[in-house]
């Protein structure tokens, strides 16, 4: 039998940050300490979602496709596309 086990650090940190005028967005500058706990780099992508009064800001590592599809629901789920006729040498 294979027993997993899995050390998590809860980093926590509250920070007040002022959103700025980036571009033609807004931007928010992250610390520099929460950058190194969290590994990120310039260029690393997260995931940005509104709830209610909060936005989430979450890292994409251990995203796996389950947890994802765990997402979908009725409400979000979107129908089937119709492409139109075949065009080419498509086969349908």
């Amino acid at each position: 039998m294979f027993l997993e086990y899995r050390i998590n650090k809860v980093y926590t940190m509250n920070v007040k940050a002022k959103i700025q005028k980036w571009g033609n967005s807004l931007g928010i500058r992250i610390p520099m300490s929460m950058i190194k706990n969290l590994s990120l780099e310039n260029g690393s992508t997260v995931n940005i979602e509104e709830d209610q009064d909060k936005i989430i800001i979450e890292t994409n590592r251990n995203r796996d496709i389950n947890s994802l599809l765990d997402k979908i629901t009725e409400a979000n789920l979107h129908s089937q596309l119709d492409w139109g006729n075949s065009e080419g040498k498509e086969i349908w």
